[in-house]
């Protein structure tokens, strides 16, 4: 009996170490993300030092991880303004991750969303042919736009996160949309408390 607990534990132990070294190692290689996006990424409408890059590099640095993170975020960009620019941000080679976060001022100009998928999955063949990996974040369209719309829109992301085989971050605005605290007076472009609420589903998509 002495020796099935003995054993028992023996394994317990290697097991906690090997999970310990695999959350260690995760991000082990990454040194620099960019966040590819609008105006939802880019700071519009906040101070600099309010931006989601600037937040959610500290709160990975609290959270142990010494990473660059870079604003490639445009407002007003449609997924076919991020495919023109996609090249030149990641020309360098020092991008290890992007969060590709496009699509939102597609359906506000009710673009064809087959138009959108197409620009989308262009950027991610780009992004993938340099070896970069990708976080996709998704969005979803107002019901304002016809519920036919709105459901071939919704199905962009999912579908290429599937075909890809990508990590989805389902909605980018999770628990910030149409919520008045957490956006500024427009009640779309998120305030320093919405940032903040966006860096941390960020994080959890990057961390685990």
């Amino acid at each position: 009996m002495k020796n099935k607990l003995l054993i028992f534990f023996k394994t317990l132990l290697i097991s906690l170490i090997l999970i310990s070294c695999s959350e260690t190692n995760k991000l082990e290689n990454v040194n620099k993300i960019l966040l590819f996006g609008d105006s939802l990424m880019s700071g519009y409408g906040l101070k600099e030092d309010q931006s989601l890059s600037i937040i959610l590099e500290n709160d990975l640095k609290e959270a142990g991880y010494n990473i660059k993170v870079i604003n490639g975020s445009v407002s007003g960009d449609t997924s076919e303004d991020g495919l023109d620019r996609i090249e030149e941000y990641i020309s360098g080679g020092d991008i290890d991750l992007i969060v590709l976060g496009l699509g939102a001022n597609d359906m506000l100009r009710r673009i064809n969303p087959d138009q959108t998928e197409s620009n989308l999955r262009n950027i991610i063949e780009i992004i993938k042919t340099n070896n970069i990996n990708i976080i996709l974040a998704g969005m979803k369209a107002s019901p304002t736009n016809g519920l036919a719309y709105k459901k071939k829109f919704d199905d962009i992301f999912p579908k290429l996160a599937k075909e890809y085989d990508l990590n989805l971050i389902p909605f980018l605005l999770k628990k910030v949309a149409l919520n008045p605290k957490l956006n500024q007076s427009d009640g779309i472009h998120p305030n320093y408390e919405g940032a903040k609420v966006i860096s941390e589903t960020i994080k959890e998509s990057i961390i685990n």
